[in-house]
């Protein structure tokens, strides 16, 4: 079922129950008000009948007669005598108020018991009757229930009316209240054909298909953005593997000459062929990261900080030993929320990038407290001109271009940052006089005893 049939069947549905329960409260109220008055007319009757002691059994509009156990009437009248009216003759207690049909007519009956020695009028007067009976007001309603029929076919009528008037109304407010919405399905429809993630949807006002316009609007944006960064870390990624893999290229073609080369320059031909088989590993593993997103797999736990600093620092030091550069360690207990494997590899993407560019004997020093990790070395630093680069994919200092490396480390520690919703700085450390960079987390409360 499509959603204007829907539409349209709700509205019918809705409008449906609305004339139905106004039919039946119509019906009903129109009932009760006939049948209550012929009541009232019939009750006041007996009231009137016993004060009198039955001194007179003559009402306006109503016909009075006494029912003995046996079934006997007094006087003989046509009224069929059933076994519910014997019953009360015989002693039933209570009144009964019914409906009855007698010859094709319709007739209210109040039955009124009467116990043993009860005074009633007769023709010499008053008589006491020694069994049990019953009193019966009869009282003709033919043209009441005729008029309830009537009322009947009416509110069918009405009812059929209201019906073919509600499919009416639905199928031209479906139509109104859709076009606008079947306007932006159109929109929606051509760019999906045209893959154009540049075109944009009227906004409109600030109802509720305003508002589906315009957050359609911003995935759009966030679609072509996404496009845009794809698109750019495709070539990117293209224009970095080139060059190792023009490298291996050259030098697989020189190893298939090995037989005239000297063993120390095939020593150093393999050796260079297994660091840029490494560098292409290391690309890859970094493109990969970065194809995660900013939004990684896995739960969001509270961490301690301080043991994700030791944890990296372990491992840092066994690169640093090679170049004699000593790390120094200062940290204090603290707790992020975050997942453990992209905080430790936002930190050793920091640790890696401070070995690499400290000189032979230089230092290291590593921070942390209340959710910040400082990570300074005595390297040259980055100028304040690169500053604003160095966290883009890719990117590398003039200086650096001649180190391994695939300028992918600082974009991956900023998007585990962007993530986890904290942030990320560098300058330059005045003691160290190197480059200084500073994680922010947002903290999370934990028990004194955790620590």
């Amino acid at each position: 079922m499509t959603f204007r049939s829907r539409v349209i069947a709700a509205t019918v549905a809705a409008a449906a129950l609305a004339v139905v329960l106004a039919c039946f409260a119509s019906y009903f109220t129109t009932r009760n008000a006939l049948l209550h008055a012929v009541d009232e007319s019939l009750t006041q009757a007996s009231q009137q009948a016993v004060g009198s002691n039955g001194g007179d059994d003559h009402f306006t509009g109503s016909y009075t007669e006494l029912v003995l156990a046996n079934g006997q009437t007094i006087p003989a009248s046509g009224v069929p005598i059933d076994a519910v009216i014997r019953s009360y003759a015989q002693g039933k207690s209570g009144q009964l108020l019914r409906t009855v049909k007698i010859r094709n007519e319709f007739y209210r009956e109040l039955i009124v018991p009467l116990p043993a020695g009860s005074l009633v009028a007769c023709t010499t007067g008053i008589c006491q009757i020694k069994t049990t009976s019953a009193q019966l007001f009869v009282v003709n309603v033919t043209g009441q229930i005729t008029e309830l029929r009537n009322l009947v076919r009416t509110l069918l009528f009405v009812a059929a009316g209201g019906l073919l008037l509600a499919l009416a109304l639905g199928l031209l407010l479906a139509r109104a209240a859709l076009h606008p919405l079947e306007k932006v399905t159109n929109e929606i429809e051509t760019i999906t054909e045209t893959n154009d993630m540049r075109h944009r949807i009227e906004e409109g006002g600030v109802d509720e298909l305003g508002r589906l316009r315009r957050v359609f609007n911003r995935l759009l944006n966030s679609v072509e953005n996404s496009q845009t960064l794809q698109r750019q870390l495709v070539l990117d990624a293209s224009h970095e593997l080139r060059t190792p893999l023009t490298s291996l290229r050259t030098n697989a073609q020189v190893l298939s000459r090995a037989s005239e080369l000297d063993p120390s320059d095939l020593r150093q031909l393999t050796n260079d062929m297994v660091t840029q088989v490494d560098e292409l590993a290391s690309l890859v593993t970094d493109l990969g990261e970065l194809a995660r997103g900013e939004r990684s797999e896995g739960a969001i736990e509270a961490l301690r900080l301080d043991e994700c600093v030791d944890e990296c620092v372990d491992t840092a030091r066994t690169y640093a030993r090679i170049k004699d550069i000593s790390i120094d360690v200062n940290v204090t207990p603290s707790t992020v929320q975050g997942r453990h494997d992209r905080l430790i590899r936002a930190i050793s993407n920091l640790l890696t990038n401070a070995v690499k560019f400290t000189p032979t004997g230089g230092q290291i020093h590593i921070a942390s407290s209340n959710g910040t990790v400082i990570v300074s070395d005595s390297g040259p630093g980055i100028s304040e001109e690169d500053q604003p680069f160095v966290f883009n994919r890719f990117w590398r200092s003039a200086s650096s271009r001649a180190l391994p490396g695939s300028g992918l480390g600082l974009s991956i520690v900023a998007q585990v940052v962007s993530e986890f919703n904290g942030s990320v700085t560098v300058d330059r450390d005045p003691m160290l006089g190197g480059a200084r960079f500073v994680l922010t987390f947002p903290t999370s409360p934990v028990d004194d005893e955790d620590f």
